[in-house]
């Protein structure tokens, strides 16, 4: 089984053999790796920590919080926890980094830690890349009795959270109790289980949950996409419910289904969301290439701004920075809410489709039945292993140079009515293929064409 360090973090399954899996001897080095580019920095020598409730996750965060107080640091341990509080946590604390514990959307086997820098964000490239040389390098130093760190507990970040969402301007409180909605939540036996009844709680809603033991055996693939949320459907319609509600394990993505029980769809949380948002203050968005063009057209019909960055949430915060955006993310329900913060927050975004929702007064289904409307189809080409994807891709660039198109993350390139987008696989000789279109056939078209293009390559 795999170990992946990167920029970002690291990330395995646990057990197995150091340096092949998420071993305790990768979790310590690699948590001593960034207490030691924090104490080399000007930062708080303080870090915050949380973690997902996968059944590994108390032994990981053992083995960071003990490393860190070997290092001399301050730990403030949230425990069980979501990103987006960890993510808030560490600015309200005023600390220097923090460490999320959790693989997110991986099954239980899986297991991360994911760095943040002192303003709560994922850490860039360049210190991604420090951290990385420092624990290859033999730089660390662990301190001596006399200069420990010592960890305390913050009981309240949760809730500190929760305080900070209701009050962002268009979460419309009364509008939302109003309406009593009646929600079924699939939290997948993780920290969504806690997080999100306390939520509905103060936006006045009934909640049913489903798999709501946070004790980390997820009752099923926990990356929420629609054929990993039949049980919830069924559910949604068996309990006349208004809405279902799902959430990843770490709560960043938010995923919908309607009352009649059909998936509102992942690419569609964002466009929803933005559209609601932007209709009471026009300003800029951002997505990923990958993300749906509805995000733009909804934004166009308010006067504001879209733009697209590279994949990854810290490519798209750095992109929202630069063209000061009030609202971005990603199409796998990853939803930007910069007044709130820069991170993905699915309680943020719960709160606001809900605002939505009732300001609209209607039911979810015909809410995305107004949307723009787009088919998908994601793809793949499989290559030999001797084949130069850099290379085709430039060559289809080439030949689509006089198309709208883009480089800046593999190649897409924007037709008047679809677009496509062809990226490289980082693990697989593989080219990805992302096509959208107003029908489900042209996006087929279209991705069938990209085969045939790099096979004539």
């Amino acid at each position: 089984m795999p170990l992946i360090k990167s920029i970002s973090g690291i990330r395995g399954t646990i057990g197995g053999k150091a340096g092949e899996n998420l071993s305790p001897e990768d979790i310590v080095s690699c948590a001593a790796g960034l207490g030691t580019w924090l104490l080399q920095g000007n930062n708080p020598a303080k870090i915050v920590i949380g973690r997902d409730a996968r059944v590994s996750g108390p032994m990981v965060s053992s083995l960071v919080i003990n490393t860190l107080v070997g290092l001399g640091i301050e730990v403030v341990d949230l425990g069980l926890s979501t990103t987006p509080t960890v993510e808030m946590a560490v600015v309200a604390e005023r600390a220097g980094a923090g460490i999320i514990i959790t693989a997110s959307h991986n099954p239980g086997e899986w297991n991360a830690l994911k760095f943040l820098n002192e303003k709560g964000e994922f850490i860039s490239a360049a210190d991604g890349a420090r951290i990385l040389e420092i624990i290859a390098s033999g730089e660390i130093v662990y301190a001596p009795v006399e200069k420990l760190g010592q960890v305390t507990t913050n009981s309240i970040a949760l809730e500190q959270h929760l305080e900070a969402v209701c009050a962002l301007e268009k979460v419309k409180l009364e509008a939302t109790r109003e309406r009593k909605f009646k929600i079924v939540v699939d939290p997948v036996n993780s920290s969504g289980a806690i997080a999100v009844p306390a939520l509905l709680a103060q936006l006045g809603c009934e909640c049913i949950l489903i798999n709501g033991e946070p004790n980390g055996h997820f009752a099923h693939n926990p990356e929420p996409l629609p054929e990993h949320l039949k049980d919830l459907s069924v559910a949604v319609v068996k309990h006349g419910a208004d809405l279902g509600i799902s959430v990843d394990p770490d709560v960043d993505r938010l995923a919908l289904i309607c009352e009649d029980g059909s998936p509102f769809g992942e690419e569609y949380t964002l466009v929803a969301i933005a559209d609601f948002y932007l209709q009471h203050g026009v300003g800029n968005t951002v997505s990923n290439l990958s993300s749906s063009r509805a995000l733009r057209d909804v934004t166009h019909k308010y006067g504001g701004e879209y733009h697209a960055a590279a994949v990854g949430e810290v490519n798209v915060v750095e992109k929202m920075k630069a063209v000061n955006a009030v609202m971005g993310g990603e199409g796998n329900g990853g939803i930007i809410v910069p007044e709130l913060h820069y991170g993905r927050d699915a309680l943020a975004g719960i709160a606001l489709f809900l605002s939505a929702l009732s300001t609209f007064g209607g039911k979810a289904s015909a809410l995305r039945a107004k949307l723009p409307h787009y088919e998908m189809v994601k793809d793949k080409i499989v290559l030999s292993p001797d084949l130069d994807v850099d290379a085709i891709l430039v060559a289809l660039e080439r030949k689509y140079q006089h198309e709208e198109h883009s480089s800046i993350d593999g190649l897409k390139i924007d037709f008047p009515d679809a677009w496509v987008h062809l990226r490289k696989s980082n693990t697989e000789p593989i080219i990805r293929i992302y096509a959208e279109a107003p029908t489900l056939a042209r996006a087929q078209e279209l991705a069938k064409k990209m085969h045939e293009d790099v096979k004539s390559v």
